[in-house]
């Protein structure tokens, strides 16, 4: 999908006019998926990948039921704060609201059907491949047999 950089009030009357799938506001941006978008590439059989936060992620739930929905989580909060603070690229102002917001994510896990611990990328990567491999190839099958 394309990125498309909106001034805000333009973004502000597209959602209004219920052009987004899911928008947010992160350390005051807003952030927001074109439903045009998605829907295009349903409607051509391809399959969609959002790297959404936790508001976002509810918002497809509700117009997308059917989606499937992954949470990738840090190893620990202790991870997520060494990883944070070790870039060295944001205040601390900004990693402290970063990790109040991880908090409550954190204790959504649950909200979501599969969950995927970023410890290793590599090994995150492949658990995240087999788990789109294994829900791909179901759906597949469950529309040959309604089919």
């Amino acid at each position: 999908m394309q990125y498309h950089f909106l001034d805000r009030p333009t973004l502000e009357q597209r959602v209004q006019a219920g052009e987004f799938l899911e928008h947010a506001e992160y350390a005051g941006n807003l952030y927001g998926t074109l439903r045009s978008e998605v829907e295009e590439r349903l409607e051509r059989g391809e399959s969609v990948i959002l790297e959404i936060e936790l508001q976002g992620a509810r918002a497809v739930r509700e117009s997308l039921p059917d989606a499937m929905a992954v949470f990738i989580a840090p190893p620990s909060f202790d991870e997520l704060t060494r990883r944070l603070t070790g870039r060295g690229t944001e205040a601390e102002s900004d990693i402290a609201a970063r990790l109040e917001v991880a908090e409550r994510e954190l204790a959504a896990r649950e909200e979501f059907e599969y969950s995927v611990i970023n410890d290793n990328v590599d090994k995150a990567s492949e658990q995240l491949i087999d788990l789109i491999r294994r829900e791909t190839t179901a759906q597949l099958r469950e529309e040959a047999t309604d089919g």
